[in-house]
């Protein structure tokens, strides 16, 4: 790497509302500590934590950790007190942080969480960086990030991995360590990111190999406390220490299902505007997002835009905050009228002209929707009555169609749909009219399995799942635990289900089971390879695989009850 005169450009810094002292990058030594913060040495390490960064942009990206010394502590506070903290960090050009190009010092706040969150600018466009935190005697771990390439510049290739729903009960998170070892550029995490059950509320097929701490997530210092139990495991550490996230939530990160003001149960409506604000600013307090999202009473600002040059743009969108109730009562229903009723949306209205004003402005190669649940339909029932999840893109019909009919009319060169949610991989062609199976393809959707939910999950043939005939579009489904790696390069994006055998113990290997290519302007899925479960994992194959009907009703299963 070529190392380049210093920016003349001041590093903002915010951590939760406040704006801390900023360092001048020089050649030795760190920022001085702010005066307010409590300067005491604390007498264990509190990056217990890990660190994190995300949202890059051509000159910057977000840095972030949260200190904690007890990181389980009931009250949430992680151990900390409510004294302030000054924290300084570094960014550098190389991994032994030696050339530093940008130094300061922010204070971890105890009004949110003692998270600190540094917007950095003035970095160089489409490089690697390494950065690290300091508090007393005690270094974090040093971390891997990277920005965005120029606003103008066509990159020759992106490595971005793309994961979901991670259940710390149900599994080892084995995937995040595997997917860190792969070393993609940009991470998207699509939701679910943790679950807000107590111990054993929710049980995987297979039994759940260690436990929540704490009861159901309903307060501000549960949400801390069960984001702080999940970021103490080591695997997902190594995850966000390898690259840039950008994150968006599901319904776990709050509430099973919950729509808009709606929960889903209906009992908790008293209190779950109150839910929803700590759930928000935990969220919020707990990734690398920006201060565009720091939370105002129950809404946080999540959908947002990240370009990557003129190669890709990703469409982060919120299909939980401003949705319209389920229809027809949620899970899998038959003849529902209401779910194409033009009124009701899953995105809800502002959002929705933001996404169709996106694609009328693109001039990027890839336009990339980055979002929660299944967005092509999936029938679940053969004949002339449709029997599809309500929670799902088949239950806001309307919203699909327009969303859709906006890429159509804006003449988007490439859309692509990511997804996770459902517990599996799949990988579909997406449609105008999904009655016509004659249609031309007009999308493509991939969508990612879980890092654990659900348990170890099971093999089958790539194009084997018995709704296939009926689904025509419907191109692969699998349903082990793992991610989904893809390489978007001008020509073409290629896309590897990366699967591994079980996540009950630890340290399985990871395998690709299928490979899907979509070339520039194709707008249809061609697979390139199938893999079966290599038979050196330590179960046979024959152990692996489900009947039709096995498969079918664990579909139906894992997403009816608690997906």
């Amino acid at each position: 790497m070529t190392h380049s005169t210093l920016p003349s450009r001041r590093t903002f810094v915010r951590t939760g509302l406040a704006v801390g002292v900023v360092g001048a990058a020089g050649a030795s030594g760190l920022a001085p500590l702010d005066a307010r913060a409590h300067a005491a040495t604390l007498p264990v390490d509190p990056f217990t934590l890990g660190v994190a960064s995300g949202d890059p942009t051509p000159d910057g990206v977000v840095i972030w950790t949260r200190l904690a010394v007890r990181p389980l502590a009931d009250d949430g506070r992680g151990g900390m007190g409510a004294v302030a903290h000054a924290v300084r960090w570094e960014v550098a050009e190389d991994e032994q942080m030696r050339r530093v190009v940008r130094r300061g010092t922010a204070q971890a706040l105890p009004a949110w969480g003692h998270s600190v969150h540094v917007e950095i600018d003035g970095l160089r466009p489409g490089r690697e960086y390494w950065y690290r935190f300091r508090s007393g005697r005690h270094a974090s771990a040093v971390a891997r990030t990277m920005t965005a390439p120029a606003a103008g510049s066509l990159p020759s290739a992106l490595d971005m991995s793309f994961v979901s729903c991670s259940q710390y009960e149900h599994g080892f998170f084995t995937a995040y360590r595997r997917l860190a070892e792969d070393r993609p550029d940009l991470v998207l995490h699509l939701g679910d990111y943790q679950y807000e059950y107590k111990a054993q509320d929710y049980v995987a097929g297979s039994g759940n190999v260690r436990d929540h701490q704490g009861p159901e997530t309903v307060t501000l210092a549960n949400y801390r406390q069960r984001h702080a139990q999940y970021k103490t495991d080591a695997d997902l550490q190594a995850a966000h220490a390898v690259a840039p996230w950008l994150v968006v939530w599901d319904d776990h990160e709050i509430d099973n299902n919950w729509a808009g003001p709606v929960p889903e149960d209906a009992a908790d409506q008293p209190t779950f505007r109150q839910r929803r604000v700590a759930a928000a600013r935990a969220y919020y307090e707990n990734m690398p997002l920006r201060a565009s999202s720091v939370p105002v009473g129950t809404q946080i600002q999540l959908f947002r835009r990240v370009r990557w040059g003129r190669l890709a743009s990703f469409h982060l969108l919120d299909t939980r905050q401003f949705r319209s109730d389920q229809a027809c009562g949620d899970g899998y229903q038959s003849d529902c009228p209401s779910a194409a009723d033009p009124r009701r949306s899953i995105t809800g209205r502002a959002q929705e002209k933001w996404l169709l004003d996106g694609f009328r402005r693109s001039d990027v190669r890839w336009d990339v929707i980055a979002q929660q649940v299944f967005f092509s339909q999936r029938d679940a029932e053969q004949g002339p009555v449709s029997r599809v999840s309500m929670d799902s893109w088949d239950g806001y019909t309307a919203s699909r169609d327009r969303i859709t009919q906006g890429w159509l009319d804006a003449g988007v060169r490439n859309p692509v749909v990511l997804t996770g949610d459902v517990h599996a991989h799949w990988a579909s062609d997406l449609k105008l009219d999904y009655r016509d199976p004659t249609a031309e393809s007009v999308g493509t959707e991939l969508v990612c399995s879980s890092i654990t939910s659900g348990g170890d999950g099971a093999d089958a043939p790539a194009t084997s799942h018995p709704w296939f005939p009926w689904n025509p579009h419907l191109k692969f489904q699998n349903n082990l635990r793992g991610y989904v790696n893809t390489r978007i390069t001008p020509r073409e994006m290629t896309a590897d289900f990366r699967c591994l055998p079980f996540v009950s113990r630890p340290d399985a290997d990871v395998f690709t089971r299928a490979s899907f290519v979509v070339g520039d302007r194709e707008r249809a899925l061609e697979q390139t390879a199938d893999q079966p479960l290599p038979s050196s994992n330590g179960r046979s194959r024959s152990q692996a695989v489900l009947t039709d009907e096995q498969v079918s009703q664990q579909t139906i299963d894992w997403e009816t009850a608690r997906p």
